[in-house]
């Protein structure tokens, strides 16, 4: 029997009663870019870029210019004093090439092709007006997609991932290794630029599969055997570490499932989100929040879903949203555990270095640090079931709802079906209101 949580029909919580499928992907759509309160792009592996309206489902745009599967796509608004804002988007393919595109027209404003391989993650850095493009070396770029500067080559696997942090830094996944770059502008006035490594961080034992920032003091990585560490982002030193993400004899409250071996899909940190507060994590079929402060796991669902979660995000509210390879997506909510006051909690729960047993004084401290701090856990408020496949990633509109895709080519618009029910109450009424006023004047 499967350990995964179930909720019934009736569920309260859960205000997306209503959804509009959009078609046009002839592949698996892996992105979902927001370009700004109402429009989205979306891209896979048919190459295609499509603009869409988040409110009304109206496909704007289709992009045609890659030949093969895009692997990156970033937003880029730029604006000069002497020009009005414009929306751009930075699209990257395996056909090697990097396309820059305007939202308003729908045009293709400029094209690379002078890659040598396939770049795997594209960031902008809105404070310096450039973007980089991360592959077998990084690429530092302005907005009219002239070259500014770029590493030797680094590996052929390539950067993985990279993250904005002070002081004209970015850290960059490559393998097991995160690296620190510094960019700086040239100080004799000319447009060149300098991109220089500074430090190489070596305390993961696996490839890096996540990377996300907190804030300007923090961020934080996560590699494919669920080890997760938390950065200080100003000297780059180690703060904390979790390494027990899928270790059962944590879990009091979870029944061990008999396995013969760990598979690494189940222990994989596939995505890392954050509110400043915590760290939310989709490790391998469970979610995980992570206290900065506390340096601990304080609420977790081991199986949230049947296959591996692809992607998570926390809402405004105390709400959780993962989606996952069995074609669902799930509303969680954060909620405060009552604890009994005989009720023992296991001292060695998520020691945040991951090894070893506390000796008898370090269990009465935890004892009593448990004692005073409040227990979580996440309650399941509302599944969303659509897709007919892998649902690879989600935007959130706020009250325009949520954009979801999948392998199954298809993106869903999951709308607030009182707010849609409203909304044509009122354009109903409007007409009427109208078509009176005419009868009047007749």
């Amino acid at each position: 029997k499967s350990s995964v949580q179930t909720i019934g029909e009736e569920q309260i919580q859960n205000p997306y009663t209503e959804l509009l499928v959009l078609k046009g992907h002839q592949d698996i759509v892996r992105f979902l870019v927001q370009i700004d309160d109402c429009r989205f792009a979306s891209a896979g592996d048919d190459g295609i870029i499509f603009l869409w309206n988040a409110q009304t489902g109206e496909k704007l745009y289709e992009l045609h210019g890659h030949t093969h599967k895009i692997t990156a796509i970033a937003p880029f608004s730029s604006s000069d004093v002497t020009e009005e804002k414009i929306d751009l988007i930075i699209t990257a393919s395996a056909d090697r090439t990097v396309i820059v595109w305007d939202c308003t027209s729908g045009r293709q404003v400029q094209k690379v092709s002078c890659f040598h391989s396939t770049v795997k993650c594209l960031t902008v850095l809105q404070r310096l007006n450039v973007w980089l493009s991360g592959g077998s070396d990084l690429c530092v770029w302005n907005r009219k997609l002239d070259l500014l500067c770029k590493t030797s080559h680094l590996t052929d696997a390539g950067i993985s991932a990279l993250v904005e942090l002070p002081k004209n830094c970015v850290a960059a996944a490559v393998g097991k290794e995160l690296i620190i770059f510094r960019l700086s502008a040239s100080n004799n006035g000319s447009e060149g630029w300098n991109v220089l490594e500074v430090k190489r961080l070596v305390d993961h034992q696996d490839n890096i599969s996540s990377l996300v920032s907190v804030n300007d003091l923090t961020f934080v990585t996560g590699s494919h055997v669920g080890e997760l560490i938390v950065w200080d982002a100003l000297d780059w030193t180690k703060q904390a570490s979790e390494c027990n993400f899928w270790d059962s004899s944590v879990h009091p409250d979870v029944q061990p499932e008999i396995k013969l071996s760990q598979s690494p899909n189940e222990t994989s940190v596939q995505h890392l989100t954050s509110d400043e507060e915590c760290v939310f994590a989709a490790v391998g079929k469970g979610i995980y929040v992570y206290n900065l402060q506390m340096k601990r796991v304080i609420a977790c669902q081991r199986t949230a879903h049947d296959s591996s979660v692809l992607h998570i995000e926390k809402l405004p509210n105390r709400q959780l949203i993962s989606c996952s390879e069995d074609g669902s997506v799930r509303i969680w909510e954060l909620r405060e555990k009552q604890q009994l006051p005989a009720e023992l909690v296991p001292t060695g729960f998520f020691n945040m270095w991951g090894f070893g047993r506390a000796n008898k004084q370090a269990n009465q401290a935890a004892k009593k640090m448990q004692e005073n701090t409040p227990m979580y856990f996440l309650e399941l408020v509302g599944d969303l079931i659509g897709h007919s496949s892998a649902v690879q990633m989600f935007l959130y509109f706020g009250e325009l709802g949520l954009a979801t895709c999948s392998a199954d080519h298809l993106i869903i618009l999951w709308k607030d079906g009182e707010r849609e029910s409203s909304l044509r109450s009122l354009t109903l009424f409007k007409k009427l209101a109208q078509n009176g006023d005419l009868q009047l004047r007749l």
